[in-house]
């Protein structure tokens, strides 16, 4: 499965903080019912085994709606639970190296904060680049805010599919609308949500009119 501007239209970025009544599997299971047209799987806390474990069975759920999975940073559990691609940041393994590690056939995406990280990740061979904190964020603490203009310039600067990251939600993703950006990746919206497949459907929708204004 290639990258496709599409995907990145509602990209729901797993967090276990939310765990609780429901398994993650549950959660994302209701994500994919709503609508998400991406997964990727982020894990800090769990060995390799259970990871793996994880990922093998999101992997395959995510196959049966057809939405590409994705796992962040851990080339290795991605190449073994046979996922579609593999997300790094500027401080994980250098793009180029995953690329070369991946091959052709599996997506990879990559964040970008700068136009120079941008244009550099398409030259290593990203399928797609995550940008962000578009707005304030506590899932990562350590990302600073990114202008708008920093935001659209980067957009300008690649040819490649771009998806919008950090503190966005139903109230500030119309705020998105022009910057040139192909859809939005949401922790918290989706994850912390009482029903996280209603709330999939609406963000969809936003989301859709947002990169269609």
């Amino acid at each position: 499965m290639k990258c496709n501007k599409k995907h990145m239209l509602l990209y729901a970025v797993t967090d276990r903080a939310w765990v609780g009544k429901q398994s993650l599997y549950q959660q994302v299971e209701a994500a994919l019912k709503g609508g998400v047209t991406c997964v990727q799987l982020r894990e800090k806390e769990l060995d390799e085994a259970r990871f793996l474990q994880e990922a093998r069975d999101i992997c395959a759920l995510c196959h049966q709606y057809k939405v590409p999975f994705i796992v962040n940073d851990n080339v290795d559990i991605a190449i073994a639970c046979g996922a579609d691609g593999v997300h790094v940041g500027q401080e994980d393994m250098e793009a180029g190296k995953v690329r070369r590690r991946v091959g052709d056939a599996m997506i990879l995406g990559v964040s970008a904060h700068t136009v120079e990280e941008a244009r550099q990740a398409v030259r290593d061979g990203a399928d797609y680049l995550g940008v962000g904190a578009v707005f304030p964020t506590n899932t990562k603490t350590d990302a600073g805010r990114m202008s708008n203009e920093t935001l659209r310039a980067i957009c300008g600067a690649v040819n490649v599919p771009i998806v919008a990251i950090g503190g966005i939600n139903q109230n500030n993703i119309g705020k998105l609308a022009g910057s040139g950006v192909g859809g939005v990746a949401l922790v918290s919206a989706i994850f912390s949500a009482k029903d996280i497949e209603g709330t999939c459907r609406e963000l969809r929708a936003l989301s859709e009119k947002m990169v269609n204004q």
